[in-house]
């Protein structure tokens, strides 16, 4: 059968399908899986048109359509990323102290270069292949503080018709003076960028208060009426990622009861609220996220190179009460650009709390669960028909130890956890967007990011 990844017209994948229908975190696994060994997504204007077991779908797909066969694989949407900072690629694996630290001697010093639009430009381009390279499809992402960061950032994005969330920075305290705005230019900044990229394409705007030491409350009551002012838009920022953190949030915010209580006061709670760490959560600020809507995203290889902390996802996930939460890298102080790698570091993390995550648990916070906490579950994030087709294929022989170790997986729940536990970026045989291919194994690099020039080793 020839292969198609352009994304043009009618095509189809057949492979091993994994996808989540449900929370698992509330109902019954076999509740919630879509497994299909040998399935077929057929694809059509960027869009999965149906899907099935190729039994019953490949009889009744027209001879002319093209079916890729990705054998030895496993097909999952693609994978998406709640929380990071693009202009932090070139600082991925800087040693630091801790946070606070960190930031000072590394993440503001990078962000400088930001201005320079071709700069920015080249650091998008890293980033987003990067990205592609380990099946992530969709990130939340933060950019600096110079709209030019943006629109480098979005330009990149759309020439892959990626559906990508992401915003300027607001900062107008306790930063470098080359990276803080005004109440002001803040404002004025952020409607501009709203009017040229919020549903251009598959763009998504995010309103992007750093985090609360780094605005004044008068850039805080802005934020919060800027994105109200913008239905539809996101906000995105970070809560009690460590101990120091909330000290000092505490005596620059000394009316407010607590860390969330900030973001509540200034408005910035609420559905496609995204809120990064949430490390030393109350049982009382879970509740708030809970009644408000408003998301964590869980960060585990940033929080543990940092030494931040240890995220309590069996407390988050209380069914009496639950919040919405993703998965995320937050690169640069998180380690590595692969969500497969992050769920192994989320599984010890879990475990370091007495919680044991499940791959299949691991897998929906990193595809549905994700794309619910970005309120995009109808969207993106799930193998169905009518869903956007963002989709990765995972090759179960990338390296010698995976492929010797998978033979001797007895269901579907080893081979997923194996996966997680041994894989990374090699294990990516092919990510689609929109229906097209835009990254297979092996391929070479080319200025339109990847060449279609070889076939990808799982095929």
């Amino acid at each position: 059968m020839r292969e198609n990844g352009s994304g043009s017209g009618r095509h189809a994948l057949r492979g091993q399908l994994l996808s989540y229908r449900a929370d698992p975190f509330r109902h019954p696994v076999a509740e919630c899986l879509m497994h299909e060994t040998d399935g077929v997504i057929v694809i059509e204007a960027g869009r999965i048109a149906s899907v099935g077991p190729a039994s019953e779908i490949l009889p009744a797909l027209a001879e002319n359509v093209p079916v890729t066969h990705y054998q030895n694989a496993l097909i999952t949407p693609g994978l998406i990323d709640c929380h990071v900072h693009y202009p932090q690629t070139e600082i991925i694996g800087a040693y630091g102290k801790q946070l606070i630290d960190w930031l000072k001697q590394y993440a503001f010093v990078a962000e400088q270069k930001f201005g320079n639009k071709e700069y920015a430009r080249e650091v998008a381009r890293a980033f987003l292949r990067e990205s592609l390279r380990c099946g992530t499809t969709t990130s939340a992402v933060f950019c600096t503080v110079d709209p030019v960061s943006v629109d480098a950032f979005f330009e990149e994005s759309r020439k892959l018709d990626m559906r990508n969330l992401a915003g300027k920075v607001l900062m107008d305290r306790n930063a470098p003076e080359a990276l803080l705005d005004s109440v002001q230019s803040g404002y004025d900044q952020t409607r501009e960028l709203i009017a040229r990229w919020h549903g251009n394409g598959r763009s998504l705007y995010c309103v992007t208060p750093r985090f609360a030491p780094t605005s004044t409350p008068e850039q805080m009551e802005m934020a919060g009426a800027v994105w109200k002012e913008h239905p539809g838009t996101y906000l995105q920022s970070h809560v009690s990622e460590t101990r120091k953190e909330i000290e000092w949030v505490k005596a620059l915010y000394p009316g407010r009861k607590g860390y969330l209580d900030v973001y509540q006061h200034y408005g910035q709670l609420g559905e496609r609220s995204i809120l990064g760490h949430g490390t030393y959560l109350t049982e009382e600020e879970f509740q708030l996220l809970h009644d408000t809507g408003t998301a964590i995203a869980h960060c585990p290889t940033s929080n543990l190179f940092l030494g931040s902390g240890l995220f309590r996802i069996g407390q988050a996930v209380d069914s009496r009460r639950p919040v919405r939460v993703g998965l995320a890298t937050d690169l640069g102080a998180g380690t590595n650009f692969s969500q497969l790698v992050t769920m192994n570091e989320a599984y010890k993390v879990a475990q370091l709390n007495d919680y044991s995550l499940s791959a299949h648990h691991a897998y929906y916070l990193a595809t549905r669960g994700a794309a619910h906490a970005l309120y995009l579950d109808d969207t993106i994030g799930s193998i169905e028909a009518g869903m956007e087709a963002d989709l990765a294929v995972h090759d179960l022989s990338a390296t010698p130890l995976l492929d010797y170790r998978l033979r001797y997986a007895r269901n579907l729940d080893e081979v997923l956890f194996v996966l997680m536990t041994l894989g990374d970026d090699r294990s990516t045989c092919a990510t689609y967007v929109a229906g097209k291919r835009v990254y297979a194994s092996g391929r070479e690099e080319s200025p339109a990011y990847f060449s279609d020039s070889l076939r990808p080793r799982c095929q």
